[in-house]
């Protein structure tokens, strides 16, 4: 009896056996090369193959907003906001979810709050209970949230907090987190009809003045902040904001006032590793840090391509290069908030009116001929070439499935991209033919 077959690969797994024979084939390569080389597998792993939820930790006061944020990140209800009582009780760990990806969130207790909350918790104060849980994990971030109204009303207290749970991290993790500080509610500070979140509607003059009570909301904290000694080399930013967004009972969205989450959601990305940040650029859908992923992305799958393509093998490099290029093209496509697929991927290098057969193959075969024919020089040559072939497939993947433009404009991105590196690379080659003639 024949033994049954075993389960296909995962897209993943895919990935990672091309990254391993890209690993292997870099033995043949010089040492420091190589480690340059195995530095940018590293980055390639950190986006896609060890990609993981972000961990923040959310703390301050009750009702300061901190379950409307984790709402305002995701564009949708996935935590509760209690409206009257405190709605979280025992800080804990907890995964939201959506159909975009998972944040990992130490959703606390409010500090300073003046009765039990609506959930059970075992233990006596907030500090306790948060401590519990910042034993069990680190994040990568704190995240002190506190209302714009109440910046210089009682705050020393959730400071002295704010260094307690530094400390705690520090001696269960070793190290301490970064700390950014977001300011919520800025929706309702004077003229408080006046709406952050539509500009155009409004007249000039209210407009700019409640700008300036929510950069005096900004400022006043971190006055409090650089006092602190304990928590100011630590703090990297003060964001103001508005996470306010309403649901009707049947789930419908009844109302969207979020105001400067892009610009909060940059702060977050810019404080997390690599292994957090594909997750992160999928559930905020900031098109701006998904361009910059997709390009840390490209930058390293075509720097791995120019170095197999520089080995001085033969035809050695047809399959991992061809691997690369289509696992790069299914990172950009999940980056965007895609399912990852590398079938996908294969269908989008055809509508490019790449052949992931025959004319794919060919195209590479040509390429390791003139590595046979010209040895040396020509490994040279067929780097250069897998670098800016591979640049080019990046801008089409980034052109069609982040920006979303149509598949005529991602050829015209691929095209552009390329002949830009070939340019440069003749320039290159032409500023040394120089040199080496004086």
């Amino acid at each position: 009896m024949p033994s049954p077959s075993p389960p296909p690969k995962t897209p993943l797994e895919q990935i990672a056996a091309s990254v391993q024979r890209v690993e292997d084939l870099l033995a043949a390569l010089p040492g420091d090369v190589a480690r340059e080389l195995r530095t940018r597998i590293g980055t390639l792993r950190g986006i896609l193959l060890d990609q993981r939820p972000p961990a923040l930790a959310l703390v301050g006061r009750r009702g300061a907003g901190k379950s409307s944020l984790v709402n305002a990140l995701f564009g949708q209800r996935v935590a509760e906001v209690g409206h009257v009582k405190s709605q979280t009780g025992r800080g804990k760990w907890f995964d939201y979810t959506a159909t975009s990806g998972t944040l990992s969130i130490l959703d606390t207790r409010g500090l300073q709050e003046g009765s039990l909350p609506a959930e059970a918790d075992d233990a006596k104060t907030p500090i306790e209970s948060i401590v519990l849980e910042l034993k069990k994990k680190a994040p990568d971030a704190l995240v002190f949230v506190i209302k714009a109204s109440e910046v210089d009303a009682a705050i020393d207290a959730d400071l002295t907090a704010l260094e307690k749970i530094l400390a705690e991290i520090e001696r269960a993790h070793r190290f301490r987190p970064p700390v950014i500080c977001v300011v919520t509610h800025c929706d309702v500070l004077e003229p408080k009809a006046t709406k952050l979140h539509d500009p155009a509607s409004e007249r000039t003059d209210d407009l700019d003045e409640k700008l300036r009570h929510v950069a005096a909301a900004e400022r006043q904290l971190e006055d409090k902040l650089r006092a602190r000694a304990a928590i100011a080399p630590h703090h990297v930013a003060t964001v103001g904001i508005s996470a306010y967004m309403s649901w009707r009972e049947n789930g419908e969205m009844r109302s969207d006032e979020r105001w400067r989450m892009t610009e909060l959601s940059t702060e977050l990305f810019k404080l997390l590793p690599n292994a957090g940040r594909g997750m992160f650029v999928r559930i905020a859908r900031v098109r701006g840090l998904q361009e910059e992923l997709a390009m840390t992305l490209t930058k390293a799958v075509a720097a791995l391509c120019a170095g197999v393509a520089a080995i001085p093998i033969p035809v050695a490099d047809l399959i991992p290069i061809t691997s690369m290029q289509v696992s790069l093209i299914a990172g950009i496509a999940w980056l965007s908030g895609r399912t990852l697929d590398l079938k996908a991927s294969s269908e989008f290098l055809t509508a490019l009116g790449m052949n992931v057969g025959a004319a794919f193959v060919l195209r590479e075969a040509a390429r390791a001929l003139v590595k046979y024919v010209f040895p040396g020089g020509g490994s040279v040559v067929s780097g250069a070439v897998a670098f800016a072939g591979t640049m080019a497939l990046g801008a089409a993947a980034r052109a069609y499935f982040i920006r979303g433009e149509s598949i005529e404009d991602a050829k015209r991105a691929y095209a552009s991209e390329k002949s830009d590196k070939h340019n440069n690379q003749n320039s290159n080659h032409e500023s040394e033919k120089r040199s080496e003639g004086r």
